[in-house]
Formats: C-alpha cells, structure tokens, sequence
C-alpha cells in the first residue's frame, strides 16, 4: 500500500495560478504511473492529469488541457500539478491516486491509493 498527501490548494482568483503537490510514500514510486483527479461538490469525481512512471508520456481532460502541466519527481517520491489560467470552475477538491495498470486509463475505479485531497477554490 502507498499513502499519499496532498498540498499546495487554496483560494485564488480567476486567471491565477496553484501548484499542487503529492508526496508519496510506503512503495517504490517511481514504478508506478500517477493521476490527479478532482471532485467538485455535488458532482462525480474525474480525471484531470496523468504521467508514466517515467514521465515520458502524459494525459489530461479537455478541460485543462493547455493549462494545467503535470510532473513528477521520482528522486522526492513527489507527483506535482501545475494550474495556469484557473477558471471558476476548477473549484474541487483535487486528489493524487495510484495504482492503474497504466496512466492512460482515466476511469477513478482503476485507481487503488488515494490522498485525502486538498481544497481549490476559484473565485471569480
């Protein structure tokens, strides 16, 4: 099992920027490809970014495509989230997970670990 946490939300205004971070730990995590997703409430939670366990190759919905940047840094066990250009809503909770057979795969289901997620808020 891994244990992930999450940092680095808070409230900001339209058109600025957040980095989140994820801290892995528990499991070799540069063996495994990574994901944010984030849960807004009222709604289902959905995919957002995803990188290889190389972080050759990522993945993000249409919805933050060109704005967010994903990351990682496997010598600090340490997946990250740049946002850009926030809008209103990208308001959710954003939660790092692990554990899909492969970054491609989208579906939450897929994924096994999950942080406790961190708050982003977008005011307008």
């Amino acid at each position: 099992q891994v244990q992930l946490v999450e940092s680095g939300g808070g409230l900001v205004q339209a058109g600025g920027s957040l980095r989140l971070s994820c801290v892995a730990s528990g499991r070799t995590f540069s063996s495994y490809a990574m994901a944010w997703f984030r849960q807004a409430p009222g709604k289902e939670r959905e995919f957002v970014s995803s990188i290889t366990w190389s972080g050759t190759y990522t993945y993000y919905a249409d919805s933050v495509k060109g704005r967010f940047t994903i990351s990682r840094d496997n010598a600090k066990n340490t997946l990250f989230l740049q946002m850009n250009l926030l809008k209103p809503e990208d308001t959710a909770v954003y939660y790092c997970a692990v554990g899909a057979r492969a970054a491609y795969v989208t579906s939450a289901s897929a994924y096994t670990d999950w942080g406790q997620g961190t708050q982003v808020t977008v005011s307008s």
